[in-house]
């Protein structure tokens, strides 16, 4: 861009909430046609900076201007009015409505549905969504229901597109579409500000980064004069190490022996098919997979949560004892030692309750070991969430805090420490760091290895190929819901396992 003409000036915004500031005196220029990534650790700012953007909040002091002219926008009626329009990580759809029914509602006037569609689809063929119109929202994926989320502020005019964490909960595939779309909007002059903690897809998607730290806006970088180093120690503010750590796995013994198991979802296809493998004490077990390959029911299964067609799960106590898991209930199970920490798309409807403090919320992960059904112990919940908060430098005015006002990486770590703390002998976690900044990912990054080191057999399915292989002493590899191999994450590589990951059985 030779001549950039400015969309978004953002001069001296200040923005607290009771003690807590959670913005000071930010200054920033946002152009049209270009992509800007807002980069800050978890609770630095960035979703409270864009929500006065939006009209969500109103800043307590500054001037926000849009194309040059000073605004006011105080609701999201006063920022669509400005082509303004913002997709947050929980969506705001209505699940009995379809797609073209979510669009438009809200709107003035006389709707038309058939006409709506027929805008909707030339937005669709404009810039490359994929969507069905009359779907419900209850039956759509979730990157289904981003793209409506997408689709709905342009139909209202957006010019300027705020998308927080989009591809925090997306597929390789789902990411790179959306980066096609996000590119065409672009070169239509659209200006797009994306909120993400993916250093890699910041680096290939933005053209301008502006880092937040604490609240301020220390500084701004041009994506491809850049690298992850630089942007990591301008949002920490000190020098980060990128390095996992892989200690030697400690005293390796059998924990958990999966034998030919086989589920299948409600409509009768199969979502594991023949599966076989074992996970050891001191080691860390990588799952690799593209999403929606049994990851999820696998963990289930071994857990209690998912019905097994056929196949067993033994569990192999530290005395010796076999118990075959099949059959027994997640109480059980939990109380063998064997917990998961699942991280749900949507962390508050099925991780926490977010109108319960963080103490609750810890305490309904113990609260059926209590000395009484009755009464019941509050001292180690209230302990156990000032250790999460301390540890994982949780960012809250206190443990009495309601988990809903908390930002979503600091939802994420009070779930993954939680179940962490909770000293199992079988530790097994899914998407553990998904929303996390780099620096709060490599917090659990140390926490998994230190579980490790205690002897604990870890299970742990992640997002991100590259942590896979730096983490894992071993790598499942599932595709299609079958085992394509089990390797050496010491030395596997991208390539291998990616291959391996679109092959069956071994094929690679």
């Amino acid at each position: 861009m030779s001549e950039k003409t400015t969309a978004v000036s953002l001069r001296d915004i200040k923005k607290t909430f009771g003690p807590v500031v959670a913005n000071e005196n930010v200054t920033l220029d946002i152009y049209k046609g270009e992509i800007l990534s807002l980069l800050g650790e978890n609770g630095s700012g960035k979703t409270t900076l864009m929500n006065m953007l939006s009209g969500i909040y109103h800043p307590d002091e500054g001037q926000i201007f849009i194309n040059g002219e000073a605004v006011s926008i105080r609701s999201p009626h006063d920022a669509f009015n400005l082509g303004i329009g913002m997709v947050h990580q929980h969506f705001k759809l209505i699940d009995v409505m379809t797609a073209a029914e979510n669009i438009i509602l809200g709107l003035e006037g006389k709707l038309n549905l058939k006409e709506a569609k027929v805008r909707i689809n030339e937005i669709c063929d404009k810039y490359g969504f994929e969507v069905d119109l009359d779907k419900k929202i209850y039956d759509m994926s979730v990157s289904e229901k981003q793209t409506v989320e997408i689709v709905k502020v342009l139909y209202r005019g957006a010019q300027i597109l705020i998308l927080d964490e989009p591809t925090a909960v997306l597929t390789p595939q789902e990411t790179e579409k959306l980066f096609a779309v996000m590119r065409n909007m672009k070169s239509d002059g659209k200006t797009i500000i994306i909120i993400t903690h993916k250093l890699h897809e910041v680096e290939a998607i933005s053209d301008r980064v502006a880092i937040l730290r604490k609240g301020a806006f220390v500084g701004e970088l041009e994506t491809a004069k850049t690298n992850a180093q630089e942007m990591t120690d301008m949002m920490v503010g000190r020098s980060v190490s990128l390095n996992i750590d892989r200690p030697e796995p400690v005293n390796p013994t059998e924990r958990i022996k999966v034998e030919g198991l086989s589920v299948r979802d409600q409509d009768g296809v199969y979502k594991l098919k023949d599966v076989s493998f074992t996970a050891r004490s001191g080691e860390i077990l990588g799952i690799a997979g593209i999403s929606g390959c049994g990851q999820k029911e696998l963990l289930e299964a071994i857990a209690g949560l998912q019905r097994v067609e056929t196949g067993s799960v033994s569990y192999i106590a530290p005395d010796g004892s076999v118990e075959e898991l099949i059959g027994k209930n997640p109480r059980d199970i939990a109380e063998l030692g064997v917990s998961l920490s699942f991280v749900p798309e949507d962390r508050l409807g099925m991780g926490l309750v977010g109108n319960m403090d963080l103490a609750d919320n810890m305490m309904l992960r113990s609260f059926r070991h209590g000395k009484s059904r009755f009464f019941t112990d509050r001292k180690a919940p209230r302990k156990l969430a000032k250790t999460v908060v301390k540890e994982l430098k949780v960012s809250t005015p206190s443990i009495e805090t309601p988990v809903r006002r908390l930002s979503g990486g600091n939802v994420q770590k009070v779930l993954v420490g939680r179940e962490i703390a909770s000293s199992p002998t079988v530790l097994m976690t899914a998407y553990a760091v998904r929303g996390l900044d780099i620096n709060s990912s490599y917090t659990i990054y140390d926490l998994i290895n230190q579980q490790k080191k205690n002897g604990v057999a870890v299970i742990f399915v992640g997002e991100d190929l590259d942590v896979l292989l730096e983490l894992s002493d071993r790598i499942l590899v599932l595709c299609g819901g079958e085992v394509s191999g089990i390797i050496d994450g010491r030395t596997a590589d991208k390539q291998t396992v990616g291959m391996m990951m679109t092959k069956k059985g071994g094929e690679a």
